[in-house]
């Protein structure tokens, strides 16, 4: 089963000049209602540094189609933006374009994306022991903090969690685990 129109995503890094963070995070506040009026833009998520740790920012933006997405990426309104921050950096922009879900699972030396079953049976041996863990430590921790059971505001939270897991603590290690019969 082959999907059209699985969405993408881009992961940008941004390595930003230590006592700059203010200014970058105001260019930050310039380019996303920029970036949201971009054809076929979805959302975006920042992973801002540790404070006085790292100087690292990733940024997510997700689009409908990989075309809208690499349309917003080589645009001159975006280059024009990034010329503007560029003095705030101490490397190039980079990023990397990914389709669907192609993100978790690419492998830096492999240079490819394994196939759609073997992403499938990873997701889903990631995400099933995950869930289980959310039902038996999560929802009893709530109970704890004298939170109301609420089906409603628990899946909320429990899948709330089970995403950042798995995006980025479990895949990232997780593909590294299995990676020989991944890309095999």
């Amino acid at each position: 089963m082959i999907m059209e129109n699985q969405g993408a995503s881009v992961v940008i890094t941004h390595h930003v000049l230590n006592g700059k963070q203010t200014e970058y995070e105001k260019w930050l506040d310039e380019i996303l209602p920029v970036s949201k009026n971009a054809k076929g833009f979805i959302d975006w998520q920042i992973v801002r540094p540790i404070p006085n740790l790292t100087f690292v920012y990733t940024v997510i933006i997700r689009f409908d189609t990989i075309e809208n997405l690499r349309n917003w990426m080589e645009s001159d309104t975006r280059r024009k933006l990034i010329d503007k921050a560029h003095p705030l950096f101490t490397k190039e922009d980079n990023y990397e374009i990914k389709s669907g879900l192609d993100f978790l699972f690419y492998g830096e030396k492999e240079n490819k994306v394994p196939v759609r079953w073997k992403q499938y049976l990873a997701t889903w041996s990631a995400i099933y022991p995950l869930s289980l863990l959310m039902q038996l430590l999560l929802l009893p921790s709530l109970r704890l903090m004298n939170i109301p059971a609420n089906r409603y505001f628990d899946t909320f939270i429990s899948t709330g969690c089970l995403v950042f897991l798995v995006i980025f603590v479990v895949m990232p290690n997780y593909t590294k685990l299995i990676r020989k019969w991944l890309y095999k």
